[in-house]
C-alpha cells in the first residue's frame, strides 16, 4: 500500500506541475494554486535563486549566474539537445532492462524488441533533421527569392528592412535574436532543437512531434500488454477468487489486481504513467501546430494578431470614451463592471482574435494548399516568380 500511494502522489504531482507550467499563465488560473505554481516555475524560483546568490556571493556571483543564463537562453547551445538524448536513451535503457525480460509474453511477441529499437532510431533521425536542417535563412543572395514567396498584407507585415541584417525583410519572416539571422516563415525558436522552426523544416518538426507522440503511446500500450500478460500467465485472477475468496467481478477484482501490479511491477507502472503523460503532452503540441498548418498561420503570427487585436480594441475604447466625454457623459457612466473578468472576457477576446485572423489572414488558401506549402515551400518551387493573392 505504501508503494501504491507513493506512485499515486508522484503521478498527481507530475500532472500538477505539467499543467501549471503549460497553462498556468491563462487568466482562468489567476489567483489559484495553478497560477502560483506557474509563476514560481517561470519567474519566482529564478528570482529567489538570484537573491540567494547575491546574498551569499555578492554581485560577482550574480554576474556569473546571469552569464550562464545568457549562454543557455540567449545564444545557440546544445544543452537541451543533450538533455533530450539523455532522456530518450535512459528511458529506453530502463524500459529494456525492466520490461524486455517479459517479451515474448502472453499478449506481446518478440518482434516488439526490434520494432521498439527501430521506432526510437526513427525518432532520433527526425530530431537530427529538425535540428540541423536549414529553417530558411534569409541573406543578401536569396532575399529576392523569399520576398517573392509571400505578399505583404499591410496589417502585421509591411515592406521594410531588417535593422540587423540590413536586407529587405520578407513577409512572414522574423529576425531571430538567438540565432542572429532572418528566418523565412518564422514560427518559433526551439531550444530542444537548438534551431529555428521556419519555412524549410516545419515539416520535419511536425513529423517529430507526431512520431514521438506515437512512440510514447506505443510504449504505454506495450507495457500495458506486458502487465496484462503477467496477470494472465501467473493466473492472478484465479488465485484471488479461489484462494482469497474475492468475488469474481470487475468491481471487486480490479483494485486487488492493480494493487498487486503496483507492488510487484512498480517500475513498469512508472514507465507506463510517464509514457501516457508525455504522449498527452505531445498530442496537445501536435494538435496546436497542426491547426496552425491547416490555417497557414505561425506561432509568431498568432502573437502578432493578438497584439493587433489588442491595439484595435484600445483604439476603439479610446474613441468611444472621447465621444462619450464630448457628449457630456460623466466618468461614472463610462465605467462598466468587469463581469467574469477571470473567464468571460478572456474567452471573448480569444474568440474575437480567432475571428479576425480567419477573416483577414490572406495566406490561408485552404487546407490542402496550406499543407502543400509546408511539404513543398513556396520559395523552393521551380519557376516561382511572383507572390500569390487570396483572390487567385
Amino acid at each position: 500500500m505504501e508503494v501504491q500511494w507513493v506512485l499515486v502522489c508522484h503521478g498527481m504531482v507530475t500532472l500538477t506541475v505539467v499543467v501549471s507550467f503549460l497553462c498556468g499563465h491563462s487568466p482562468i488560473f489567476k489567483g489559484t494554486p495553478i497560477g502560483w505554481i506557474h509563476y514560481f516555475l517561470t519567474f519566482g524560483a529564478w528570482d529567489y535563486l538570484l537573491r540567494f546568490v547575491e546574498f551569499v556571493f555578492g554581485s560577482k556571483g550574480t554576474d556569473a549566474v546571469l552569464s550562464v543564463e545568457g549562454f543557455c537562453c540567449d545564444r545557440p547551445n546544445p544543452l537541451l539537445q543533450i538533455i533530450y538524448l539523455v532522456i530518450l536513451g535512459s528511458t529506453y535503457f530502463i524500459t529494456v532492462k525492466s520490461s524486455f525480460v517479459y517479451i515474448p509474453g502472453y499478449y506481446i511477441g518478440e518482434v516488439h524488441k526490434y520494432m521498439s529499437f527501430g521506432a526510437v532510431m526513427i525518432g532520433v533521425l527526425l530530431f537530427l533533421l529538425t535540428s540541423f536542417c536549414d529553417p530558411g535563412t534569409v541573406n543578401a543572395k536569396n532575399v529576392s527569392q523569399y520576398v517573392s514567396a509571400y505578399p505583404y498584407d499591410d496589417i502585421i507585415y509591411s515592406e521594410k528592412e531588417c535593422p540587423t541584417c540590413k536586407i529587405p525583410k520578407p513577409a512572414r519572416s522574423k529576425h531571430c535574436s538567438i540565432c542572429n539571422r532572418c528566418v523565412a516563415r518564422f514560427d518559433h525558436h526551439c531550444g530542444w532543437m537548438n534551431n529555428c522552426i521556419g519555412e524549410k523544416n516545419t515539416k520535419y518538426f511536425m513529423a517529430f512531434l507526431l512520431w514521438h507522440f506515437l512512440l510514447c503511446l506505443y510504449g504505454a500500450v506495450a507495457i500495458g500488454f506486458i502487465l496484462a500478460g503477467r496477470v494472465k500467465e501467473l493466473r492472478i485472477v484465479h488465485i484471488l477468487t479461489t484462494y482469497y475468496g474475492i468475488k469474481n467481478s470487475f468491481r471487486s477484482l480490479a483494485p486487488r489486481v492493480l494493487q498487486w501490479l503496483v507492488g510487484t511491477y512498480n517500475t513498469q507502472i512508472l514507465l507506463l504513467v510517464f509514457f501516457a503523460l508525455i504522449s498527452l503532452l505531445l498530442a496537445g503540441f501536435f494538435a496546436y501546430h497542426l491547426n496552425l498548418c491547416l490555417t497557414n498561420t505561425t506561432t509568431n503570427e498568432k502573437f502578432k494578431w493578438r497584439e493587433y487585436t489588442s491595439l484595435q480594441k484600445k483604439i476603439s475604447e479610446a474613441k468611444a470614451s472621447a465621444a462619450a466625454l464630448k457628449a457630456g457623459m460623466s466618468n461614472t457612466e463610462l465605467e462598466r463592471p468587469a463581469m467574469s473578468k477571470w473567464r468571460g472576457l478572456w474567452r471573448r477576446s480569444e474568440a474575437k482574435a480567432e475571428s479576425i485572423v480567419a477573416k483577414r489572414n490572406m495566406y490561408d488558401k485552404g487546407n490542402f494548399r496550406n499543407i502543400s506549402e509546408i511539404v513543398f515551400p513556396l520559395s523552393s518551387r521551380q519557376g516561382f516568380q511572383k507572390p500569390y493573392h487570396k483572390s487567385e
